[in-house]
């Protein structure tokens, strides 16, 4: 039985992981979040003091992680060199890390087998930053969600300040500006929407719509 993969790629603060998650609980598909793997490989080279401007010694490093996805009653959980990191890998400071991670190369081909594994034994719905463009080129449904970048760091600043990390506005919005750019213009895999994604702009959408939104989608391209 064909399994049916669904891409969605959007900026930070989008609300891909959420949206993506609760589709994926109604549509009854298993939910992955590329992020975290990203967060993860930041993590450890925050805590293992490398310089993350310098691509040679984030690289040096992967041969010391291991990173494993479990599935439990449909949460995704991150496992870093035996560790659940799931909760610390959400923290501000790591986010800057995993956008500096991202963009070396070695690290991006080491994450595609375990992507492309998950894509291959279930119907998925993954999301991240080049899951259309470059991780499932052959998705069967590809999606570009994506908001303007006030709201989508008033998004953000809400869910930390509902997590109890101190923050402002302020600084959440200049980090997301910081992120959209190193996104969009690393040499590796940059953030782009794929030629054959449909576009999902949520800026006028609160969450529930925006989760039909994206079923909408999945159901309108299974059922054609």
């Amino acid at each position: 039985m064909k399994r049916i993969s669904v891409a969605i790629d959007g900026p930070v603060g989008a609300g891909k992981s959420t949206i993506a998650r609760t589709a994926a609980q109604r549509l009854g598909f298993v939910y992955c979040d590329t992020g975290a793997l990203y967060r993860a490989i930041g993590l450890y080279c925050s805590r293992d003091k490398a310089d993350l401007s310098d691509g040679a010694d984030v690289a040096a490093r992967l041969p010391k992680i291991s990173l494993n996805i479990r599935i439990t009653d449909g949460v995704q959980h991150v496992f870093l060199n035996g560790e659940d990191v799931s909760e610390e890998i959400r923290l501000p400071e790591i986010s800057m890390a995993a956008s500096a991670v991202s963009a070396v190369p070695e690290v991006r081909a080491a994450l595609l087998d375990i992507q492309r594994n998950m894509a291959e034994s279930n119907d998925v719905i993954m999301d991240g930053r080049d899951i259309g463009t470059v991780v499932l080129p052959n998705a069967d449904v590809k999606i570009f969600l994506t908001a303007k970048p006030e709201i989508r760091a008033k998004r953000r600043y809400d869910e930390l300040v509902k997590k109890g990390v101190e923050t402002t506005f302020e600084e959440v919005l200049d980090d997301l500006n910081k992120r959209d750019h190193n996104d969009s213009h690393r040499a590796a895999a940059p953030l782009k929407q794929a030629e054959d994604a449909v576009l999902a702009d949520t800026s006028e959408l609160d969450f529930e719509q925006s989760v039909e939104l994206v079923c909408g989608i999945i159901e309108n391209a299974k059922n054609s």
